[in-house]
């Protein structure tokens, strides 16, 4: 089902007014993107989004969360958070890892999500656009810390569509909830074909 703002839950964390929206939904028609899959509603997940493959993916999703008023930070190193930019970039959803805390960046974002009621983390899982031989595991540890569930979303460029999945409860086995994140997005057309991850390429290859 196609997905608008007023679909999402109360408990969501949001950002933004009536004129971002505007601008969002306007972006996304010129764009001929639309938003589907399943409404958001939870106060506090993990997200990760695939394929990863071109610098049109954050066109796309600056969009989509416009057009939601949807706030999704995403954890930068702490030094870029200086004058004028540093407060740019805390506008635009950035929160700092600090690099001389004795916490590494999977400590550091569970402490994030115990610190407020609502807080949605994003992170690519594929960590490169560059075809990366594998996915990294560091949201997953996040979510497992933090208590709180993965919310994968897809970017498909063949049907110009960004699609929610149902949110995922981690169960512990890494190795099998991997397997099934992963196969999630089967026929997930990336911006790049020539720049898909080898878990995604495989995958298709399969069919």
């Amino acid at each position: 089902m196609a997905i608008k703002a007023k679909d999402l839950g109360p408990d969501v964390p949001r950002r933004g007014n009536a004129v971002g929206q505007f601008i969002g939904e306007l972006m996304l028609k010129l764009l001929r993107w639309e938003i589907v899959g399943v409404p958001l509603s939870a106060p506090k997940a993990m997200f990760i989004g695939a394929p990863h493959t071109s610098n049109r993916d954050a066109l796309v999703a600056v969009a989509v969360m416009l057009a939601l008023r949807l706030r999704i930070n995403v954890m930068v190193k702490a030094e870029l958070f200086v004058g004028p930019f540093g407060k740019l970039i805390h506008w635009f959803g950035m929160r700092p890892v600090y690099r001389s805390k004795s916490m590494g960046l999977v400590e550091q974002s569970a402490q994030q999500y115990r610190e407020t009621d609502k807080l949605y983390l994003g992170i690519a899982p594929e960590g490169t656009r560059h075809a990366s031989k594998a996915w990294k595991s560091g949201f997953y540890h996040i979510a497992v810390m933090a208590g709180v569930p993965i919310q994968p979303f897809s970017l498909n460029f063949g049907e110009r569509k960004m699609e929610f999945f149902p949110l995922f409860t981690p169960t512990g086995d890494i190795e099998a909830d991997m397997k099934y994140l992963i196969g999630l997005y089967r026929g997930v057309v990336p911006a790049d074909p020539s720049r898909l991850s080898i878990p995604l390429r495989e995958l298709n290859e399969k069919d």
